[in-house]
């Protein structure tokens, strides 16, 4: 139990450098789809970054899709094409790319208001 409690100390004393450094800066944060895949790992991001605000940061969070949205497409039997590693986007293709990205930030967003309220708590 201790040495938990110690292990985050240290933690602490070797973030408060970097916190006093960017204390009240906008953090942008790219976030991507592929990071997603993990629950866990979601969980862990948006409680970082939840964190971040609440120790005075300003995260700004710019996230992706490309896993969900290429599931989605594939779903629907809508090819997926690529140019130069980019994906080509056609109307139908954006229809797909809007819905699903509004779907992820919806669940970013409710993640980030479970973690304010966990945190508001104490």
């Amino acid at each position: 139990m201790f040495e938990a409690l110690i292990k985050r100390a240290e933690t602490v004393m070797e973030a408060l450098p970097y916190l006093r450094k960017f204390y009240g800066k906008i953090i942008v944060i790219k976030y991507g789809g592929n990071a997603m895949v993990d629950k866990k790992l979601k969980a862990r991001v948006v409680e970082a970054i939840t964190l971040l605000k609440y120790v005075g940061m300003h995260p700004v969070l710019i996230h992706g899709g490309g896993p969900e949205i290429s599931k989605e497409l594939k779903k629907r039997k809508i090819e997926t094409k690529f140019i130069e590693g980019l994906r080509f986007t056609d109307e139908q293709t954006m229809e797909v790319v809007d819905k699903v990205l509004g779907r992820v930030n919806s669940s970013i967003v409710s993640l980030i208001n479970k973690y304010s309220r966990r945190m508001a708590k104490g």
